[in-house]
């Protein structure tokens, strides 16, 4: 997704070429001003209006709103002892309103080292633990919105067979081809075409901010249940309305073969051990945390 993060282009592991040498000092840090207003809402309570929100793209990162000081109401925020390092020194604070807390969810760059001086004095919260965010007066979901992301799709008829293991679970002529900024080609089958008998609900879910709230499915490889290998948008954005119901593997953790020819396993945030506890909808929600850590 974008600049910074996944195979953008000033990412770790760029997808194409510059006709120069990045040298950054240390991590890749662009602060966007955006044109828009970004409200935070707590309780019922505004806690930032800002009417010139700051997205910063951090390299291995989704993007992240950062907000002035006059921007946040400090009447709803209460000091923390906590403190971090992670750039620099990071102080934070609790979002208090009534007899409702959520500890050390704001946090600023009090003390920034050199290369992220940019951020000194400016707040971000934990998107998870704000009740509402709003763009003008349209609601957001999932993290913030990228400028430099874009969602296109397009139905194809190439041969596309996926499978683990030598255990045949989809093979298709129908998918519908989904191409996102920065991340890996998703191919999205219709039901029909998948060995659904294989496939067991989970509980999992995750939000993206362009195409909605996933559902997964587990599958049954063998003697061992591959935890959250599948997902769908049942009621999508707008984004992702072309792929309405229809079943997506992770690339990163199947076979895909296209036309005969198997393809490469992607490297993404979704790459992982299937020995490890991690699950598909938790990795995604590791990626979209805001909260500084060191």
């Amino acid at each position: 997704m974008s600049l910074t993060a996944n195979h953008g282009p000033l990412s770790e592991r760029p997808g194409g070429n510059l006709n120069f040498e990045l040298d950054a000092p240390g991590v890749v840090l662009y602060l966007d001003p955006m044109p828009y207003r970004i409200r935070v809402l707590f309780e019922g309570e505004t806690i930032v209006d800002a009417f010139e929100p700051l997205l910063l793209h951090e390299e291995g990162r989704l993007p992240v709103y950062y907000f002035k000081p006059d921007e946040v109401e400090r009447g709803f925020l209460a000091p923390s002892e906590t403190r971090t390092e992670a750039k620099g020194v990071v102080e934070y604070w609790s979002v208090r309103v009534g007899d409702r807390e959520a500890p050390d969810v704001a946090c600023s760059y009090s003390e920034p080292v050199e290369e992220a001086a940019l951020l000194e004095g400016l707040f971000t919260f934990d998107w998870d633990a704000m009740d509402e965010w709003f763009c003008e007066d349209e609601q957001l979901f999932g993290h913030a919105h990228d400028p430099f992301s874009r969602i296109d799709t397009f139905k194809t008829s190439r041969h596309l067979r996926i499978s683990l293991d030598g255990e045949l679970l989809a093979e298709t002529r129908r998918a519908t081809a989904l191409y996102e900024t920065g991340l890996p080609p998703r191919y999205y089958i219709p039901a029909e075409d998948v060995c659904t008998e294989l496939l067991v609900p989970s509980s999992s879910r995750s939000r993206c901010a362009y195409k909605g709230s996933a559902s997964y499915w587990s599958a049954k490889v063998g003697d061992r249940l591959v935890e959250d290998l599948v997902w769908a948008y049942r009621d999508p954005e707008h984004d992702a309305e072309p792929v309405r119901d229809l079943l997506c593997f992770f690339n990163e953790r199947v076979d895909l073969e296209i036309e005969g020819e198997l393809t490469e396993r992607p490297q993404t945030q979704w790459t992982r051990d299937e020995n490890s506890g991690d699950t598909g909808a938790q990795l995604l929600r590791g990626l979209t945390r805001t909260r500084i850590t060191p």
